[in-house]
């Protein structure tokens, strides 16, 4: 099959030039990104059969807005600071290895979904979360340091919300310090914060988590590294296909890792089966 590999020259910092170097000796045809929403344009008009994406979360949503709901096929060689698609889809950071899944793994067909109209493949939400990637955004720096040092300075001054929320017409009033919406099971760096989502069951994850005191953080973490997050006291876990978040004011959102300001009123909904994606073999 015809493949373009479409590359983002500041995610990955070197690695993307390693990348670069190997794709051209191989003979394949590359795009590189100019500018933020370059990645989607270069895919919607690809003539290729697959269409991969190299960098991060956000090269990832680009792609596949590009091509959703049609028959090209999204391939990703991971090198970003999260990477939590390709890691909920078990696909290598190793570069080799990654290639010869999109040489040689298998098609499967996986589930989209929107926020406000807003496309998302991954994980949104909306609360504490979402404030911590606004300051993340804004700091300049990546990598996991960084967003966990802007995490230690928002709980610092973070208030929970009120929200009521709708799934599928069933009504629930909380106060929560975040809402995550997940068809991944996780925002990035295997931090799995809706470990039971699986992004081919046609129906979308939320995790709803209480307050939590400074004392509890580390519980709660390990229970993120570990995937067990859901058995915790503080958090809630539901499922649903359409889903309705109702804040006091709009605020901070993130969807696929990138912030963006949202009205008080979020409306989200799975789109199954939407998306074709190239993952390993079994």
């Amino acid at each position: 099959m015809r493949t373009l590999y479409i590359i983002n020259p500041i995610s990955g910092k070197g690695k993307k030039q390693r990348i670069a170097r190997m794709l051209e000796a191989k003979g394949c045809k590359i795009a590189f990104t100019e500018y933020a929403g370059h990645a989607e344009l270069l895919a919607r008009e690809a003539t290729e059969d697959v269409v991969v994406a190299v960098g991060g979360d956000g090269t990832v949503n680009e792609v596949a807005r590009g091509i959703v709901g049609t028959d090209k096929i999204l391939g990703i060689i991971p090198c970003g600071s999260g990477d939590g698609l390709a890691r909920h889809l078990g696909l290598s950071h190793n570069i080799e290895r990654a290639f010869q899944t999109i040489e040689e793994g298998e098609c499967k067909q996986m589930d989209a979904a929107e926020v406000n109209d807003r496309l998302f493949f991954s994980v949104c939400g909306v609360g504490f979360d979402a404030v911590v990637s606004e300051r993340f955004a804004k700091s300049g720096k990546r990598g996991l340091v960084s967003y966990i040092r802007q995490g230690l300075k928002s709980w610092l001054n973070y208030a929970p919300e009120k929200y009521t929320i709708d799934i599928d017409g069933k009504e629930l009033n909380t106060e929560a310090l975040f809402i995550t919406i997940g068809n991944s099971d996780q925002w990035g760096n295997n931090a799995k914060i809706t470990p039971l989502a699986d992004c081919c069951d046609g129906v979308l994850d939320i995790t709803v988590v209480d307050k939590f005191n400074a004392l509890e953080l580390p519980w709660l973490a390990y229970r993120l590294m570990t995937g067990s997050v859901h058995k915790s006291r503080k958090v809630h876990c539901y499922k649903g296909k359409s889903i309705r978040i109702t804040r006091q004011s709009e605020g901070a959102a993130h969807a696929d890792g990138d912030w963006f300001i949202a009205p008080k009123v979020l409306d989200i909904k799975i789109l199954p089966s939407a998306l074709k994606v190239i993952v390993a073999k079994r």
